[in-house]
């Protein structure tokens, strides 16, 4: 079993995903201010079920996965920052690249606390894989998700569509 690193920033733990945290999970994917940019729609119990299960699986396969970020003073989930390889049909690919994403409910955003954590992942992600190209892609209309991405040093290197949406491709 991959042991899954906690990370800390000033105010935020980023930590393994545990399963009394499903229900913060599946509200967070249920919540249409957090899907309108990625995938456009909120998604249900079951499909929040399987997407925590695979970012277990994740760590397991890869090595790599997301984190459960909550509030270190009070312990309330916030959101979710990582990495995934998705396998994506998308041209250029982005198979084999540490593609970085996060998800925050809409009262953790606007904060700062998606580049604390985009931050704190890329270290450990530098650190545990030195040398692999890291990667996201955004939604073009996604504006805080860009300045997120830009300030953590990735660039635009191209433009494609995704399950016929159109969308942006960064690397670092």
């Amino acid at each position: 079993m991959t042991a899954i690193p906690t990370l800390e920033t000033g105010r935020l733990r980023l930590r393994a995903y545990r399963a009394d945290d499903f229900d913060s999970h599946a509200a967070l994917w249920a919540d249409p201010a957090v899907t309108r940019f990625i995938g456009a729609q909120p998604i249900t119990r079951e499909q929040a079920w399987t997407r925590f299960l695979r970012y277990a699986g994740s760590w397991q396969m890869l090595g790599f996965g997301f984190w459960a970020v909550e509030e270190k003073t009070t312990g309330h989930f916030l959101g979710e920052v990582g990495f995934h390889d998705m396998k994506r049909e998308l041209t250029p690919s982005l198979d084999g690249t540490l593609e970085t994403g996060w998800a925050f409910m809409p009262e953790a955003q606007g904060k700062g606390i998606a580049t604390e954590t985009v931050g704190a992942i890329l270290a450990w992600g530098g650190a545990a894989y030195p040398g692999r190209r890291v990667t996201c892609i955004i939604n073009p209309d996604n504006a805080a998700s860009r300045r997120v991405a830009e300030k953590s040093g990735f660039r635009e290197f191209g433009r494609t569509t995704y399950h016929g949406a159109p969308v942006l491709l960064f690397e670092r």
